[in-house]
């Protein structure tokens, strides 16, 4: 049960004075929830401001720096409104004070308001930016515009938060100090000699320092109550990954006897040798299934590096044994294609595969669950409808689950807790730095795979500005006219008023205008048969360029496309582009990544699009990636399963993560179900950053 201590904390945020449903729902929109009845008072506690209006510079009009932002005192001498029907020009309202004349401009004036909000002779407080020109001061569009007789409680520094449209700043500050109000004397739940090393203030004053930051210090990641709050977070999120080790490690793994009879069938039919990493990673797994502990550990691989054999190799070895094995993945085409290469290797050593998604139905399904209950199905490779109630296994030895930054935690749990206590073997092939390996799994055993396959070529990539698009378009059309195959991957699915981007549905429109109408088209908003179509069309040559959003990121394999056209490619995450890349080269053709950006390009962009150019190494683009833009992008969308930080930052509490990973298994030892006074203020942090999965474990355990 969560401690009555937080009950005001997770009360609807609709409880709060002043938020009616419509504000409600703007702030559950602002928080990331789906609808206002998942947003809690707790959530607004956890946004964070990103800078502040310090309005204590208050040097008068005349010696006012120019571009310093400033608050003035002055008095409403007129209004110059623009001419009628120059409603493009600026309206400007001047006032004075005893040092010169300062011009407030606005642009796009509606209606009478600034009349009511500046009248004429009206003494007002402004703050905002100054420019000089020619000798005049002007301040554009004033942050701040308030009679200097309703100033009375007027924040000399204000906190400034992100919004959403339609929500204005006065009213989220209000709403944040209301949800202040309800904050309890949290108990301390860091160890007494950290929280004094690192000079942390107690949670209650944290939550407090972190919405009334006194000046600009107070704003930076290293400010103390950013760091105790950083640090509460990592702790969270390590206590609860320990204990979900300690609740798979208490129950006993079946130790896994392989042969080497079936694994050795399927190395004889390969055409190829495997690598030494390959090798490296298949002892390491067959040594940890043999023991009585269950194997916990994830394989890191580049696109490309063979990771789908290596988990071929130790399923077999569980077939070995006498078990089963499942290999799970995000998306249904990844299932099948999965299940398409592994048929392949696995029918030399007559392993028995079944193939289960969501869209299998009706008799299909109901003969291939029984196949599975009796032991007759092997090998099973599906989604997440593999783990659903209805499909229950003879002997499950082993399961591999595929790109796990697109399945949470919890996903890892269900398994565990329908009884089944399968070794995990858990890939991933965006390779990911020790840092945010530590933060989403804990302290898993890793093994990487770091050499190419033989035989793999070097993509050449090059950028190319948006200008030359038309050069890229005939390019393609003379490297289809050889019977080449290219993809052309585009951010958005279609044309939206607040984007600039070109859509999917649109840029296939042009090329199809440009190239004729034999040109594929793969969305997230199409059906999952749709997909498979485009796809499959796009894999026997049917369609020789695919138009496609970022579905084909993960996994899709057609051995001889050889041309990637990656669109507005600053816009898109290091990892990503890696991965997109990935999709060629992929057969014997030397293979091209053309990176189309639009101009003119930060620093930063430029920097991250020359890694790419430079380096096909993704353990190196994913630590550059991490330098660059924060852990939260790195792996797709924040919401793609991976610890989305609120407070903590990889890059800037790095050395933070690595005391809590310390700290929680400590804490652990000695008091592993949680009781002592510490133990239990750590429930209370657990429950406070919504990890009730984890306590939960404690009871079961």
């Amino acid at each position: 049960m969560r401690p009555t201590l937080l009950d005001p904390l997770f009360a609807p945020i609709s409880s709060l004075s002043g938020v009616g449903p419509k504000v409600a729902s703007l702030l559950a929109t602002l928080l990331g929830k789906e609808d206002a009845d998942d947003a809690r008072v707790v959530d607004l506690l956890f946004l964070a401001p990103f800078r502040l209006i310090d309005r204590r510079n208050q040097p008068g009009i005349a010696l006012a720096p120019q571009g310093a932002i400033v608050t003035i005192t002055g008095r409403v001498d007129r209004h110059q409104p623009p001419p009628r029907g120059k409603s493009n020009l600026p309206y400007r309202v001047f006032i004075h004070d005893a040092t010169g004349e300062l011009a407030l401009t606005f642009f796009k004036v509606k209606g009478n308001w600034l009349e009511k909000a500046l009248p004429v002779d009206e003494e007002i407080i402004v703050s905002g930016k100054v420019d000089w020109f020619n000798g005049r001061p002007s301040m554009v569009h004033p942050d701040l515009m308030v009679k200097a007789s309703e100033a009375g409680d007027m924040p000399l520094t204000e906190p400034v938060y992100p919004l959403t449209a339609g929500l204005s700043p006065k009213v989220l500050r209000k709403a944040i100090e209301h949800a202040l109000e309800r904050l309890p004397a949290l108990p301390e739940w860091a160890d007494a000699t950290l929280a004094l090393q690192q000079s942390f203030p107690p949670p209650t004053a944290a939550f407090m320092g972190l919405h009334h930051p006194r000046d600009e210090i107070g704003i930076d990641p290293q400010a103390p109550a950013r760091r105790r709050l950083g640090y509460d977070e990592f702790l969270a999120g390590q206590v609860s990954l320990a204990l979900v080790r300690q609740k798979l490690r208490r129950v006993a793994g079946t130790p896994v006897k392989a042969t080497g009879q079936m694994s050795g069938a399927i190395r004889t039919a390969l055409p190829f040798s495997p690598t030494n990493s390959q090798e490296a990673a298949v002892r390491d797994i067959l040594n940890d299934m043999a023991g009585d502990q269950r194997m916990l550990r994830l394989l890191q691989g580049d696109v490309g590096a063979g990771k789908t054999l290596v988990a071929l190799l130790a399923m077999a070895a569980a077939v070995e044994s006498g078990g089963q094995a499942v290999l799970m993945a995000p998306t249904e085409i990844l299932a099948r294609q999965h299940h398409a290469t592994i048929s392949k290797l696995a029918a030399a050593a007559g392993i028995r595969i079944e193939v289960l998604t969501g869209r299998t139905k009706g008799k299909e399904r109901d003969a291939i669950t029984e196949r599975i209950a009796t032991g007759e199905a092997q090998i099973i490779i599906g989604t997440h409808a593999l783990f659903q109630d209805s499909v229950s296994y003879k002997n499950l030895l082993l399961a591999v689950v595929d790109e796990q930054h697109r399945f949470g935690v919890h996903q890892r749990l269900r398994l565990t807790a329908k009884g089944i206590s399968p070794h995990m073997l858990v890939m991933t092939a965006t390779p990911i730095p020790r840092t945010l390996v530590l933060a989403a799994f804990g302290d898993m055993d890793v093994s990487k795979l770091t050499e190419k396959p033989a035989g793999r070529k070097p993509i050449q990539t090059v950028t190319v500005p948006m200008e030359r698009v038309g050069d890229i378009v005939d390019r393609l059309q003379s490297a289809i006219a050889e019977g080449k195959k290219a993809y052309w991957i585009c951010p958005l699915v279609e044309e939206s008023e607040v984007s600039d981007l070109m859509s999917a549905e649109e840029r296939h429109a042009t090329l199809v205008a440009a190239l004729g109408p034999d040109i594929g088209l793969v969305h997230g908003r199409m059906s999952g048969p749709e997909k498979d179509a485009a796809m499959m069309a796009f894999k026997t040559g049917e369609t020789r360029l695919l138009v496609a959003t970022t579905v084909v990121e993960v996994g899709v394999d057609v051995p001889d496309a050889s041309i990637m056209v990656i669109e507005h490619a600053e816009r898109f995450g290091l990892a990503q582009l890696h991965q997109l890349r990935g999709r060629v080269g992929r057969g014997d053709e030397a293979s091209s990544c053309i990176l189309l950006y639009k101009g003119p390009l930060s620093e930063n962009g430029r920097a991250r699009l020359n890694i790419l150019r430079e380096s096909e190494d993704g353990f190196l683009i994913a630590e550059e990636d991490l330098r660059l833009r924060g852990e939260g992008e790195l792996l797709g969308t924040r919401q793609s399963g991976t610890p989305g930080f609120r407070i903590a930052s990889l890059e800037a509490h790095a050395d933070l993560l690595e005391i809590a990973r310390k700290d929680a298994a400590y804490l652990l030892e000695k008091d592993p179900d949680l009781t002592s006074e510490r133990g239990q203020a750590v429930r209370t942090l657990l429950y406070l950053h919504r990890r009730d999965e984890a306590i939960r474990f404690l009871r079961a355990g």
